[in-house]
């Protein structure tokens, strides 16, 4: 019982979180969170920033940072539009922006191991690189999808389950499961963490420090490819300013779910948990009658006091443990 409970611990306060806004909203806008078709809409938003999400918190909690992610999503979404529309193929197209993907996430990696530069300051240079590239590759035009959206492919990632579920929330919930086993059920997972939690102690120890970290890196750049793609083939298109916004979601999702900003922990559900609530936090200001201009100060409110909160709570458990 007491390796379940240290199991579920950090899971906690973002579950409670989640409860506590889904029925505050609840009381505030029966009419919308008594009905069906929000939560369809969450089914087909949020698993965007959760797949993200996911790659991101093997990033942080591997002591890393990579802020190039939402350019990344443009890059290979583009390498997917692209590809679709001159073979016809989705599958193939999918092939080359995980690929892209891929590669942005290496070469982020073995810049940073090599340089030695701290991956925040190499991750927004790379951003800027990325973006721009996209820009002057596309000439800033959008690429229209719309042909290829009754595809077995598209429909098999983004078509709905019973005419109603999104198939994108089962691969978001297949992602962050795999995620999860990787993280916690694998040597690589172990490595991860204790990358985080002590980089010069892991290499005394022999662990594959480089290695690691451009591991994370590429699963990171895998996982915003696929985001990218998704979002591409729900809208039927792709456009130059795609992943712009993202940013902020997506790191508010993971330090909401209890990642810690310092490396070393975090869970994959509370990135999920954390996506679910940032997902659910617009929808339920309008529907409670407030301005949309709001969406963004809670958010940003979230991501502080989250960030407070378990930087407290992880400065008493030290005081504890050296007590």
């Amino acid at each position: 019982m007491r390796s379940v409970y240290r199991l579920l611990k950090p899971m906690l306060p973002v579950t409670l979180v989640l409860t506590g806004l889904w029925i505050a909203f609840i009381i505030a806008a029966p009419q919308t969170f008594l009905d069906k078709y929000i939560y369809i809409s969450f089914m087909t938003s949020i698993p965007f920033i959760a797949i993200a999400a996911a790659g991101i918190t093997l990033v942080v909690i591997a002591g890393e940072m990579d802020m190039s992610f939402a350019s990344n999503m443009a890059m290979s979404g583009f390498a997917f539009a692209v590809i679709t529309r001159w073979s016809g193929s989705p599958a193939l197209g999918l092939a080359a922006a995980l690929a892209m993907g891929a590669c942005i996430g290496l070469i982020n990696g073995l810049t940073i191991t090599a340089t030695g530069a701290p991956s925040i300051v190499v991750t927004i240079g790379f951003d800027f690189f990325w973006r721009g590239s996209v820009m002057l590759l596309s000439n800033g035009l959008a690429v229209s999808l719309a042909s290829m959206r009754t595809s077995p492919t598209v429909q098999c990632f983004t078509g709905r389950i019973g005419g109603l579920i999104p198939a994108q929330t089962v691969w978001m919930l297949g992602v962050s499961i795999f995620f999860a086993v990787i993280l916690h059920r694998t040597v690589l997972g172990d490595g991860i963490r204790f990358l985080g939690d002590n980089k010069e102690a892991a290499r005394m120890m022999g662990l594959p420090v480089r290695r690691t970290r451009i591991g994370v890196f590429v699963l990171a750049g895998i996982t915003a490819a696929f985001s990218g793609v998704l979002s591409c083939m729900e809208l039927g298109n792709w456009w130059p300013t795609q992943g712009e916004g993202y940013l902020l979601l997506v790191f508010a999702s993971v330090f909401l779910g209890g990642t810690s900003v310092y490396g070393g922990r975090g869970t994959l559900w509370g990135s999920l948990a954390g996506a679910m609530v940032i997902g659910m936090i617009e929808a339920g200001l309008v529907s409670a009658g407030l301005s949309g201009f709001w969406t963004r100060f809670v958010h940003g409110l979230v991501l502080v006091s989250s960030v407070v909160f378990y930087a407290l709570a992880s400065e008493r458990k030290g005081k504890r443990s050296r007590l």
